[in-house]
C-alpha cells in the first residue's frame, strides 16, 4: 500500500472483513457461538437469525482472546493493531469513521484458512474434553488478558516472560493447530 492513501470507511470494512476471512475466523467463531460466546450479544445492530446489520470499524478491528493468540502465534497480531491504530473513530458499537481518511499502513491477509480451521478442530474437541461449563469462554477470556498485557507497551519485562510462558503451556492444547502452525512456517522458511 502506497504511503498516505485516502481510503473510504467502507472499504477498510471489507478489507478487515476480507482479512478476518482469509484467517479462517468463521471457523473459530462458530465454535464460540455454539458454546454461548457471541462477541455481538446483545447487540442492536444484530438481526436474530439474520446477522450484523451495520458492520463498523470498531467491531471489525475488534479481536477476541482467540483471534488474538491466532494471530500472534502466526506472528500477524501486531500488524494487525498498527494497522487499526491508523483507522479514527473507532466506538464501542458505535462508528465514529469519517467517510475517508489517510492510511499508511497496509493490513495483510495471508490465505490461511487451513489454520484457522485446525484452530477451530482443536476448539471442537476441548468442548467434548473439558466437560467443565464455560471452559471455552474462560478460555478465550485467560487468551484475552494474557495477550492484552504482552502487547502492552512498556509492560514489566519479567512479567512479560512469565506470560509468554503461560501462553506457550496454554497453546500446547491446540495439538491440530500446532502441527499445521509448524508445517505453515516450514513452508515459509523453504
Amino acid at each position: 500500500m502506497p504511503e498516505n492513501l485516502r481510503v473510504s470507511r467502507e472499504s477498510i470494512i471489507a478489507m478487515g472483513m476480507e482479512a478476518l476471512h482469509e484467517i479462517g475466523s468463521d471457523y473459530i467463531c462458530s465454535i464460540c457461538i455454539i458454546n454461548g460466546g457471541s462477541c455481538c450479544q446483545g447487540c442492536k445492530q444484530l438481526a436474530p437469525g439474520v446477522g450484523c446489520q451495520l458492520r463498523n470499524t470498531g467491531c471489525t478491528a475488534w479481536l477476541c482472546g482467540f483471534l488474538k493468540f491466532f494471530l500472534y502465534e502466526l506472528g500477524l497480531l501486531q500488524e494487525w493493531i498498527d494497522f487499526w491504530d491508523e483507522v479514527p473513530g473507532q466506538g464501542y458499537r458505535e462508528d465514529y469513521t469519517p467517510e475517508t481518511f489517510v492510511v499508511t499502513k497496509e493490513l495483510r491477509h495471508p490465505d490461511i484458512r487451513k489454520l484457522g480451521e485446525s484452530f477451530a478442530a482443536d476448539l471442537r474437541e476441548l468442548t467434548k474434553s473439558h466437560l467443565i461449563p464455560g471452559f471455552i469462554l474462560n478460555l478465550r477470556e485467560k487468551f484475552d488478558r494474557y495477550i492484552d498485557l504482552l502487547m502492552e507497551p512498556g509492560y514489566d519485562p519479567q512479567k512479560r516472560g512469565g506470560i509468554k510462558q503461560r501462553i506457550k503451556i496454554w497453546s500446547g492444547i491446540f495439538q491440530q493447530f500446532q502441527q499445521e502452525l509448524r508445517e505453515y512456517k516450514h513452508m515459509l522458511n523453504v
